[in-house]
């Protein structure tokens, strides 16, 4: 009996991984799909055309960053569907509106019209049956200092030029959309609490918590 089983997670659950950059999301992502046997839906950085183009210029790339994100999301929203579920996801599609591009818009570094015609390709979207809402979303989260100090480790020369006060600004701003999401059930982890790569075993514990999640959702939406 492997760990989905043992813990009774449906075989066709849709889990997101959320998080600001470098809390360990892709890492958590490998972990929860190897020990519950689910596909990935990763984000491409290696292949994005405008990642080291944007961090060099917000203003002028900032537009063109965000449809790429919410083009390369919604195909695979579209592939989640098709298949079924079954799937662990790196970073949800509401990180891009609710916090990305609104931070721009916001900041200044995204004009009105654009900002405008960003959220209006995101409800179009959402509103198609291609847009399977998560069973759940796991939160990593950690202190500034715990997020900064994996940025420096993983040593990408884009992130390492960019100034300190976006990543503040970053931290901050997903703490406040956190705490005001509802889109789907959440489940909150700690990154300091648990090490998927130097402690294998520290995963069942997190498919627990998972489990336990998914059931009392399921449970309220009998009632």
């Amino acid at each position: 009996m492997n760990l989905r089983e043992k813990y009774g997670i449906p075989s066709n659950a849709v889990i997101t991984i959320a998080g600001t950059v470098g809390v360990g999301k892709s890492t958590m992502t490998k972990a929860l799909a190897q020990a519950l046997d689910f596909r990935t839906s990763f984000e491409k950085v290696d292949t994005n055309p405008y990642l080291d183009k944007f961090y060099a210029d917000f203003q002028r790339w900032s537009f063109h960053l965000q449809i790429y994100f919410l083009a390369e999301r919604y195909k695979e929203q579209k592939k989640i569907f098709e298949y079924g579920g079954g799937f662990i996801q790196d970073r949800s599609i509401y990180e891009d509106t609710g916090i990305f591009a609104k931070m721009h818009y916001e900041k200044g570094t995204m004009t009105p019209v654009d900002y405008e015609t960003y959220t209006s390709l995101f409800e179009a979207m959402v509103m198609t049956p291609y847009f399977p809402h998560p069973d759940l979303l796991i939160y990593l989260e950690g202190s500034l200092e715990d997020i900064l100090t994996r940025i420096e480790q993983r040593g990408r020369p884009m992130e390492q030029q960019t100034p300190i006060e976006y990543w503040q600004e970053m931290h901050g701003r997903y703490e406040n959309w956190i705490n005001n999401f509802n889109a789907c059930p959440v489940l909150r982890l700690n990154i300091n609490e648990y090490d998927v790569v130097q402690n294998e075993t520290s995963i069942e514990p997190i498919i627990e918590k998972v489990s336990n999640h998914i059931r009392q959702t399921q449970l309220l939406v009998k009632k």
